[in-house]
């Protein structure tokens, strides 16, 4: 039997069909420069964008049986559904990002502050008391 490794060393992983498809997707650059990985919300809007622009262009093609132009429905698809959930990831990232921001700032303000004259939990407790 093998030892069991310590709290601070690596453990060891065996590779898998699941771990194999997770380095992919990790050594994956769009356009062989756009790193998938490291740029927030790039993976999620191509993967949306490409499943819109099948959507758009399959159902065009059913409802007009036109080729040509159900393959510029589906670009045009790709291009709006990539766009929509590259805005809102990245509008929603922002708000969390100034959201970690403030409670940051809280916290260390707390930390600075706690137990002296400047505390504000001190003065409202000593207003109310009074």
């Amino acid at each position: 039997m093998a030892a069991a490794p310590e709290p601070g060393e690596p453990k060891e992983r065996k590779a898998s069909c699941t771990s194999l498809h997770l380095s992919y997707w990790k050594a994956f650059k769009l356009l062989g420069f756009l790193d998938v990985e490291n740029i927030p919300c790039a993976r999620d809007s191509i993967l949306y964008g490409s499943l819109g622009s099948v959507v758009a262009g399959f159902g065009h093609f059913l409802f007009t049986s036109r080729i040509k132009r159900s393959c510029d429905v589906g670009v045009g698809g790709f291009i709006l559904v990539t766009l929509g959930c590259w805005f809102h990831c990245r509008y929603n990232y922002a708000k969390q990002r100034i959201r970690e921001r403030i409670a940051r700032e809280e916290i260390k303000n707390k930390i600075l502050y706690e137990g002296t004259h400047l505390d504000p939990e001190r003065k409202h407790n000593s207003n109310s008391s009074n």
